[in-house]
């Protein structure tokens, strides 16, 4: 009986020892070994030993990230408007024992930092940049907080403002303003449309009116063409390129042509001549009469009545032909021997 009882005993204290050195370290975790109370290793996940009656397990650290609350405050702004805000912040433990022996409780510390962060940043700013330089204030604040908790083993990956509310009264004058600014837009808007209406309306009418009175035109023509019988007269040559009328008489002679006038036959009344490329193509036919004025051998020779034909002659020039024999070099005479010049 009683070496039953010491067997049952022993067992009892072979699994009891045997919980105390074998340790099993779930994954996302840390634990920290202490022997006789001070700090020696770390235990990674995983089934570890200790030495038993001498180590034992100190602190058991999660290494996962974690998110901590921020409680709302009230904060004065730099232009002396009060706010409400709150956040939240990421964290994760980088070093289990930096987190389990420098700082009593971790997640208090970071919340409290967060707070009064919070505080100074949003104090030193205005109203209006508070609500709509969210970033700003989340980057400065992770800024802050990320320097601050370094030595604690902690890296803070995120800070985000999770509500702003603003007091009631400057609310109602937000929501007026942005009213105020919605009707000034819409009816820039609208007055635009009907600005542009206006143009294309004009337009239109200017439009109408020139289609109507092209038409009024052409059909004024051809009333005019059937009530005549006849067709329409051609229209006039354009003024860059003027032709007088050259002379035509019943017994032409050699003196009544100007000289720069090219003729194109040796028979006088079948004599035609073409007007320059540049003008429209019209034949002169120089069997009409021609007014007094228009004798050419009254006029005298100047410049006018060279300007006033249009029919130029060509200039020939003459080619003069290679010499054959070299012209011999050209010297001064040689002066005798002996002589003093000057003195011949």
């Amino acid at each position: 009986m009683g070496l039953s009882v010491f067997a049952i005993v022993l067992v009892v204290m072979a699994i009891a020892l045997a919980f105390s050195v074998i340790k099993i370290v779930p994954q996302g975790r840390e634990f920290t070994v202490e022997r006789f109370g001070k700090y020696t290793r770390t235990l990674s996940p995983g089934i570890s030993f200790l030495t038993p009656f001498v180590e034992g397990i100190g602190r058991r650290m999660n290494m996962m990230e974690q998110v901590l609350d921020v409680p709302q405050q009230e904060v004065i702004t730099k232009d002396n408007a009060m706010v409400k805000v709150d956040a939240i912040v990421f964290i994760q433990v980088m070093s289990a024992s930096a987190a389990a022996y420098r700082v009593d409780d971790l997640n208090y510390a970071i919340t409290q930092l967060c707070s009064t962060n919070l505080r100074t940043v949003v104090g030193s700013m205005e109203l209006d940049e508070v609500l709509f330089q969210r970033d700003s204030i989340n980057s400065r604040l992770l800024t802050v907080i990320d320097a601050a908790t370094e030595p604690w083993g902690v890296k803070v990956n995120r800070i985000e403002i999770k509500d702003l509310t603003p007091p009631v009264d400057i609310t109602n004058a937000m929501a007026r303003q942005m009213k105020a600014e919605r009707e000034r837009r819409a009816i820039i808007t609208e007055a635009d449309g009907e600005k542009q209406a206006a143009i294309a309306r004009a337009e239109g009418a200017k439009q109408a009116a020139i289609l109507e009175a092209e038409g009024r035109k052409e059909a004024a023509f051809r009333d005019a063409e059937a009530a005549s019988g006849k067709p329409r007269p051609r229209p006039a040559p354009p003024p860059w390129c003027p032709r007088p009328s050259l002379p035509a008489t019943s017994t032409p002679s050699t003196t009544s042509w100007p000289r720069n006038t090219l003729r194109r036959s040796p028979s006088w009344p079948a004599a035609r001549t073409r007007r320059p490329s540049s003008c429209p193509p019209k034949w002169v036919d120089w069997s009409a009469p021609s007014p007094a004025w228009a004798n050419w051998s009254a006029w005298p020779r100047s410049s006018s009545r060279i300007a006033a034909t249009t029919v130029r002659r060509p200039v020939r020039r003459s080619v003069r032909p290679p010499r054959t024999r070299p012209r011999p070099p050209q010297t001064a005479p040689r002066r005798p021997r002996g002589s003093v010049p000057g003195t011949e």
